[in-house]
């Protein structure tokens, strides 16, 4: 599968240079598994994930084994009907007929959302999935300062950041803009300034 340009967060970018906090997670961790979903319990009802190189390898439909644990626990505390896939490539308009988002599904035993907005948009196809009215009440986790955290933020859910799952050769099916960008993002949020 080969991902579309994403306008809307080229065109978030403004939003983004105006309030550079919302770049910033609630939440930062080295992969999913090291997420404390029972604490997170008191706080949202429903847990979004990106999907590659948050949950797989990017454009692959297996859990990664370093977060396995987290994906299981997440499923555990929340129910399966509760936890949910939003990606920029599996479920939108660049999977033909749905095909990766169903053989994730297969897979990985949690819904992938059909949306036609990609992150930081596509609330309404998230609020809709979960059949909730708050978005607060919501935590994203994705691996994606500009896509995944800005989107939680713009719309006041939690925001966990985890690292990419992969390095090197695992990488090497990374889409190479998205690989740059977040490379630059992660140095801008991590860096001593």
């Amino acid at each position: 599968m080969v991902q579309s340009i994403n306008a809307k967060a080229l065109f978030t970018l403004a939003s983004v240079l105006r309030r550079p906090s919302l770049l910033v997670p609630h939440v930062n961790v080295s992969n999913v598994s090291e997420v404390n979903y029972s604490s997170l319990k008191n706080y949202v009802d429903a847990i979004v994930f990106d999907k590659d190189n948050t949950l797989t390898a990017p454009y692959e439909n297996q859990i990664h084994h370093d977060a396995s644990a987290g994906l299981q626990s997440a499923i555990e505390i929340f129910g399966e009907d509760r936890v949910a896939i939003l990606s920029n490539s599996a479920g939108t308009l660049d999977d033909p007929e749905y095909a990766d988002a169903i053989e994730i599904e297969r897979t990985l035993g949690i819904k992938v959302i059909r949306h036609n907005e990609k992150k930081p948009g596509g609330l309404d196809a998230v609020l809709s999935h979960f059949e909730m009215t708050d978005p607060c009440r919501i935590c994203v986790v994705g691996d994606r300062l500009l896509t995944d955290i800005v989107f939680g933020n713009l719309y006041g859910m939690l925001s966990v950041h985890t690292l990419p799952l992969c390095k090197g050769e695992d990488n090497k099916k990374d889409n190479k803009i998205a690989g740059t960008v977040r490379s630059v993002e992660n140095s801008i949020l991590y860096s001593n300034w």
